[in-house]
């Protein structure tokens, strides 16, 4: 299903600011090398991303899921001058490719990365967190977010990606493990206290989420 019509996309696309020459090796790399080009999150939500982080100017990211480094490259952007983006990725080979990425970016100090289970990951870092990117396993992101929700401090943000899942999530019944778990973890973002929420139809949607009470 095409969610955003891809001529509106396009004009949207010629007037934002353009990618810059990293950014876009890396977008071009991804789309001609790797088999799974749809998961790159692109201009128009990498600019997004960036905007976001910019408006936050966060001290301590984190990032579940790197996969080719190009959503991270643009969250980095704002970050502090002290700060500090940790992004996880489970496959060794797209995070070696990424860390080659950051190597080359003047934010590239700042990043940090980790290859593993985010699930295992994530309880070892102590930071409280300014803003969280989720964009991994999507039957997970309900135990990503119990995860990092307490160290969220109040009135920091969790980005969720793919929340509209390709359109799945749209049809009168849900199937498949990834669009029932996106599906699952919607429902209880839209019933979990505390937070301020809004679905965004950016790409394949995003779900932004605000802390509003510290004590949950």
């Amino acid at each position: 299903m095409e969610l955003i019509n891809s001529q509106a996309e396009a004009y949207a696309a010629l007037y934002s600011t353009p990618e810059d020459p990293l950014l876009k090796e890396v977008a071009d790399y991804t789309r001609l090398h790797h088999k799974e080009q749809i998961m790159l999150s692109g201009h128009l939500q990498g600019k997004f991303l960036e905007m976001i982080s910019r408006m936050i100017t966060p001290r301590r990211i984190l990032e579940i899921g790197t996969f080719t480094g190009y959503s991270a490259l643009c969250l980095a952007k704002g970050l502090a001058t002290d700060g500090v983006l940790h992004t996880i990725e489970l496959r060794e080979a797209d995070a070696r490719l990424a860390r080659g990425f950051f190597d080359r970016s003047p934010h590239g100090p700042q990043i940090i990365s980790h290859t593993g289970n985010a699930l295992t990951i994530i309880p070892e870092l102590q930071e409280t967190w300014d803003l969280v990117f989720i964009d991994a396993d999507k039957p997970a992101y309900i135990e990503y977010f119990n995860l990092v929700f307490p160290r969220l401090r109040k009135n920091g943000f969790i980005l969720a990606d793919n929340v509209l899942f390709h359109g799945q999530v749209l049809q009168d019944q849900v199937k498949g493990k990834s669009a029932k778990g996106i599906q699952a973890f919607n429902e209880f973002i839209r019933a979990y206290p505390g937070i301020d929420k809004t679905m965004i139809t950016v790409r394949d949607g995003l779900y932004l989420i605000r802390k509003t009470d510290e004590t949950i």
